[in-house]
């Protein structure tokens, strides 16, 4: 005579396997990249005596904020199986706006930063907007708009690096006592409301459902150009944020700034375990993945590692972020039954 248990590989599953089920889908990777993140300090910090000390640590941290703010915007439009490819230039064009805005018009720098950010709201909005309306891959819209970009960062300041000094180090020197500007603190804002945003908003969810099924959320009567579109402006609004925070660091507008960016930021979200196909992603995780590349890159400095080196290095960690995320897709939690049944604390 059959039991209850005896029919529970048929059975659905309930809330606790459900609580389970999102517990280790999330925790599991993150877990992984704290793990990898602590082994390459360690192996740093075995590697070079100058490595693992508070000045290191506080440099790093300080340099991070323009990668992490456009790497937040990186995982939304991934998430949405798009990509924006003009991160860096919009970053260069906003800030030569912002710096060039404080030097030759006197504006304060409030006014500028926020000039800067609609200059980037407006490349967003432009990629957006020719995406869907001609239903152009985002690669190749944003590709253009990569060069328009950054062919206006020259214009704007005359291809010359602009020199702000101390009109803009109150956003980007430390502040005292702490050891972290201003910048670090906003750009970890962002990655909180970012995280927010696509875990417990409408807006959040809707960019999964379209990166998952975009044809579904269509017929479910969803207006999925409104969001491509949206999700792309508040992607050029970070990366003119992200411009206003390199200008700070820099106290300077260079119009070469955010050479590659793209680039790291890509590398980021993919470490962190956002899928190039769309449907997952996570802040949190990209944010790792930011620390994860910016340890790398500092630590193969400090060694004294060539250029060269460092990106074959840099590439080959992405390529294999890649094959493990490949991996990890075909996993299923399924297969795991003592796993879950920890997890759910079921006996």
């Amino acid at each position: 005579m059959s039991t209850g248990d005896d029919n529970s590989g048929n059975r659905p599953p309930d809330g606790g396997d459900r609580v389970a089920s999102r517990a280790t889908s999330s925790f599991v990777p993150r877990f992984g990249l704290i793990v990898v993140l602590a082994a390459l300090i360690g192996l740093f910090s075995w590697s070079s005596e100058y490595f693992f000390t508070v000045l290191t640590f506080r440099t790093l941290l300080n340099q991070v904020p323009p990668l992490l703010v456009v790497a937040t915007a990186m995982t939304l439009v991934l998430v949405s199986a798009q990509i924006d490819l003009s991160v860096g230039s919009v970053l260069a064009l906003a800030g030569s706006v912002f710096g060039v805005a404080i030097l030759d018009l006197g504006w304060p720098v409030g006014v500028a930063a926020m000039t800067a950010l609609f200059c980037g709201l407006l490349c967003g909005l432009v990629n957006g907007l020719v995406t869907v309306r001609w239903t152009i891959p985002s690669f190749i819209v944003t590709l253009g708009m990569l060069e328009i970009a950054r062919g206006g960062s020259y214009l704007v300041t005359g291809s010359q690096t602009q020199y702000l000094g101390s009109r803009v180090s109150a956003l980007g020197s430390p502040i005292s006592g702490l050891g972290l500007s201003p910048s670090v603190l906003l750009a970890l804002a962002v990655v909180v409301a970012g995280h927010l945003l696509l875990t417990r908003t409408v807006f959040g969810r809707y960019l999964t459902a379209i990166g998952t099924n975009e044809e579904a959320v269509r017929l479910a009567g969803i207006h999925v150009r409104r969001v491509k579109i949206a999700v792309l402006a508040l992607a050029g609004a970070l990366a003119g944020l992200a411009g206003v925070m390199q200008t700070a660091y820099l106290e300077s507008a260079d119009p070469n700034a955010g050479f590659g960016m793209e680039l790291g930021a890509i590398a980021a979200v993919v470490i962190g375990g956002t899928s190039l196909m769309g449907g997952r992603g996570s802040v949190i995780n990209s944010f790792l993945g930011v620390l994860i590349v910016t340890v790398l890159q500092t630590g193969l400095a400090q060694i004294g590692a060539s250029e060269p080196t460092k990106r074959i290095v840099t590439g080959a960690v992405i390529v294999i972020a890649v094959v493990a995320d490949a991996y990890r897709q075909r996993l299923s939690w399924r297969d795991l039954p003592l796993l879950r049944r920890f997890l759910s604390k079921r006996p």
